[in-house]
C-alpha cells in the first residue's frame, strides 16, 4: 500500500480516519466482513468507523484496525512520528503502530503523574511507566478494553529487548517486560481465560529469570500462585510460593514475605486447612508491621501491602472456609479494602462478605451484597466477578428461595459476557 497518495494524504490531514482505514482494507482487498473477524467486530461496525468522517474516534476499535491493516499510526491519529520513514511492511513500520496504540491509550493515565526534570528518560523507565499507568487503569476498565494495547506493549517491550546490545540495558529491559507479561496474565484471569492466564504467568517468570532480578523473579512466581490458590490447585500453589521464598532468601524484605504469607494463606483455605491458613495470615500481619519502616515499596509492588490487605485475605480466606468468625472480624479492619477505588477487587471482596453472610444463614444481605458485586463484574465484563457470584449461587440450596435469590437468579441467568 503506498501511504503517500492524494487521497490518503488527504484524509488523514482532514482527520478523516475512517477513509484512511476504508482506502488502505480495499488497497488490501480485505471485505469488511473480513477485517471485522480479525478486529472481533462486526461488519457494521466496520462500516461505522469507515463513514465516520471527522471527529472524535474509538481509538481502541482504531487501533485494531489499523494494526490489522498495516497503517502507519500517524495516518490515523494514534502518535506523531512524522519524521520516521514509513517502510511498508517493515519491522519499523510495526513498532512505530505499537508504540503509538500504547501511548494513546495509556495517555490519560500518565497524565495523573508528576513531571520531574532529572526523572530517568531511558527506554527501560519509559516503558516501566507506562506499564504502571496500565496497571492503575485496570481498577476502573474493562479488561477488554486494555487487552489489545497491553499486548501491543508486551510486543513493543519484547521488540526492544531483543534489539539491545547493552547488557544491563537488556536486562532492565527484559524486567520490564516481565511486569508487562504479568499484567497480560492478570487481565486474561479476569477475563476468565485461564489457559491465556497461565501462558502470560509464565512468559512473565522467564523474562523475569532473564533480568537476574530474583526479587521480581519471586513477585512473578508468587502472581502464578496467588492465581492457582484462587483456582483451587493447592498443591500447586504451595508449591510456587516455596519457590518464590527461594528467591528472596538473599534479599528478605518485609512487603514481600507478607505478600507471599497472604498467598499462602489463600493456598492452604484451597486445601481446606483452616490452622495452616491462621498461622500463615498471622505471620503476614507480623511481617507487614515491618513494611512502614522500609523505604517505599519497590518495583514491581505499584500498590504497598499491609494490615488491611492481610485482613481482606482472611476475609476471602474464611469465606472459602466457611468460617464466619474470620469474615465478621476480619470484615472492620478490611474496610478501607471494600470501600477502595479499585472496583474489580472490592467486588470480589464483597463477593466473600456476601459468603460468609451466606454461611451465617443471613440469607437476605448475602444476596443483596451479591447483586451489587454482579452488577459490577457485568460492569466490567468480568468473567471472574461473574463466576464468583455463581459459585456464592451454588453455595445456597433451597426448594423455595426467598425473592431476593429468585431476583439474583433472573439477573445471573441473562448474563452473555
Amino acid at each position: 500500500m503506498n501511504w503517500s497518495t492524494q487521497a490518503v494524504r488527504d484524509a488523514a490531514r482532514n482527520g478523516d480516519y475512517g477513509r484512511v482505514v476504508k482506502l488502505a482494507r480495499v488497497g488490501a482487498r480485505v471485505s469488511q466482513k473480513q477485517l471485522g473477524d480479525a478486529c472481533g467486530i462486526s461488519q457494521s461496525a466496520v462500516s461505522r468507523l469507515e463513514g465516520h468522517g471527522t471527529g472524535s474516534y474509538n481509538m481502541t476499535l482504531l487501533a485494531r484496525a489499523a494494526t490489522r491493516l498495516h497503517i502507519p499510526p500517524r495516518l490515523v491519529g494514534l502518535a506523531d512520528h512524522a519524521t520516521a520513514p514509513a517502510v511498508d511492511g517493515t519491522d519499523v513500520e510495526r513498532r512505530t503502530f505499537l508504540q503509538g496504540t500504547a501511548a494513546a491509550a495509556v495517555a490519560p493515565a500518565l497524565a495523573a503523574f508528576p513531571a520531574h526534570p532529572a526523572q530517568d528518560t531511558s527506554q527501560a523507565a519509559t516503558l516501566r511507566l507506562a506499564t504502571t499507568a496500565f496497571r492503575r487503569l485496570d481498577g476502573s476498565t474493562p479488561s477488554r478494553q486494555l487487552q489489545e494495547p497491553v499486548l501491543a506493549h508486551l510486543r513493543l517491550a519484547q521488540a526492544i529487548t531483543s534489539e539491545a546490545e547493552d547488557r544491563a540495558a537488556k536486562s532492565r529491559l527484559a524486567a520490564v517486560g516481565s511486569e508487562v507479561a504479568s499484567l497480560a496474565g492478570w487481565l486474561a484471569w479476569d477475563m476468565g481465560d485461564y489457559g491465556s492466564a497461565r501462558t502470560w504467568y509464565g512468559t512473565a517468570i522467564k523474562a523475569a529469570r532473564s533480568s537476574g532480578d530474583r526479587l521480581l523473579s519471586a513477585y512473578q512466581i508468587g502472581s502464578l500462585a496467588q492465581f492457582e490458590a484462587h483456582a483451587g490447585n493447592a498443591v500447586q500453589a504451595l508449591n510456587l510460593v516455596q519457590q518464590a521464598r527461594r528467591q528472596l532468601a538473599d534479599r528478605p524484605m518485609a512487603i514481600a514475605t507478607a505478600w507471599l504469607l497472604s498467598v499462602e494463606a489463600l493456598a492452604h483455605a484451597a486445601a481446606g486447612d483452616p490452622r495452616s491458613t491462621d498461622k500463615a495470615l498471622t505471620s503476614a500481619a507480623r511481617a507487614a508491621d515491618g513494611v512502614s519502616a522500609e523505604d517505599p515499596p519497590p518495583w514491581p509492588w505499584v500498590f504497598t501491602f499491609n494490615h488491611t490487605k492481610v485482613a481482606a485475605t482472611r476475609l476471602s480466606c474464611g469465606a472459602r472456609l466457611s468460617l464466619t468468625n474470620w469474615v465478621t472480624e476480619a470484615q472492620d479492619e478490611a474496610g478501607a479494602a471494600l470501600s477502595s477505588g479499585h472496583d474489580k477487587q472490592r467486588a470480589l471482596l464483597t463477593l466473600d462478605l456476601a459468603s460468609g453472610h451466606l454461611a451465617a444463614g443471613r440469607i437476605d444481605g448475602a444476596f443483596s451484597l451479591a447483586t451489587r458485586a454482579l452488577e459490577t463484574g457485568v460492569r466490567y465484563r468480568s468473567g471472574r466477578i461473574v463466576e464468583r457470584a455463581r459459585a456464592v449461587r451454588r453455595s445456597y440450596t433451597s426448594t423455595n428461595p426467598p425473592r431476593v435469590v429468585r431476583d439474583f437468579d433472573d439477573r445471573l441467568h441473562g448474563i452473555y459476557l
